[in-house]
């Protein structure tokens, strides 16, 4: 009968259990993988692939999982992961804050519909842009980003249960500051657009008082929208890569 030790029981699950628990909390919070078409079970099976690949790469401290160091170690470790699900998600609502912004000009705020994703209210606009950007942090590898920012994250975060200063460390703050700063650079030029789209339709209503401006303005108003949309989507695609990168740097370096 062969007998494993407690030992050796510890020095197996040890290196695994850390990267796990950090992945699945990843998981919880990250654009594509927190689908929730994506069974648990899926999640789970997944994050502990991710574990076992990676525990060779890993430089890890030896705690016991029986220890009171466990505690603050698995507290550290969820709040990691789902700093780095919380990193990856603001970069898709950087697109989601645009798309509100750009949607109120266009005069489709009131076309609002439920994201079953986001579990919210998001204008038309809103929905089209996460729908195309969600897809395009697929063909750019960013789930492999994210995936490979919580390896890296464990250069820059060991496992030593310090979470609050970790916290301190990832200054989530900047970065969500940072969001809204960029919806804002992408949404201006459609902003710019429908703004002076708006002004003429104002001088026109000077000029010609028995025009009814707002029978006309609002199909111009959703031609000139939709028209300045798929003009301005090719230049989107600089600055999502650039909040990707200013997102995941945090957690350990350049991915792009």
């Amino acid at each position: 009968m062969i007998g494993i030790s407690e030992q050796q029981l510890m020095a197996w699950l040890s290196p695994i259990i850390w990267p796990f628990l950090r992945t699945l909390a990843m998981f919880t919070a990250a654009p594509v993988f927190s689908q929730k078409a994506i069974p648990v079970r899926v999640k789970v099976g997944l994050a502990f692939l991710v574990a076992v690949c990676a525990q060779a790469v890993l430089d890890q401290p030896m705690v016991a999982i029986n220890s009171p160091q466990a505690l603050t170690c698995v507290i550290q470790q969820v709040g990691i992961g789902l700093a780095i699900g919380l990193a990856a998600r603001l970069v898709i609502a950087a697109m989601e804050v645009a798309g509100e912004a750009i949607g109120l000009q266009m005069g489709l705020s009131f076309a609002s519909f439920f994201d079953p994703a986001s579990n919210a209210q998001l204008s038309a606009v809103s929905r089209f842009l996460v729908q195309i950007f969600t897809l395009f942090f697929i063909v750019v590898n960013g789930h492999l980003f994210v995936l490979v920012a919580v390896i890296k994250s464990f250069d820059v975060f060991p496992v030593d249960g310090s979470f609050l200063q970790a916290v301190a460390q990832m200054r989530l703050h900047e970065l969500g500051s940072a969001v809204f700063e960029s919806a804002l650079w992408i949404a201006l030029p459609m902003m710019a657009l429908l703004l002076f789209v708006n002004l003429t339709m104002g001088v026109i209503a000077r000029i010609a008082p028995q025009m009814n401006v707002f029978a006309i303005g609002f199909p111009i108003t959703l031609t000139v929208g939709m028209l300045g949309i798929t003009a301005t989507l090719p230049m989107m695609e600089q600055p999502f890569l650039q909040l990707i990168e200013r997102a995941l740097s945090v957690f350990g370096g350049g991915f792009l």
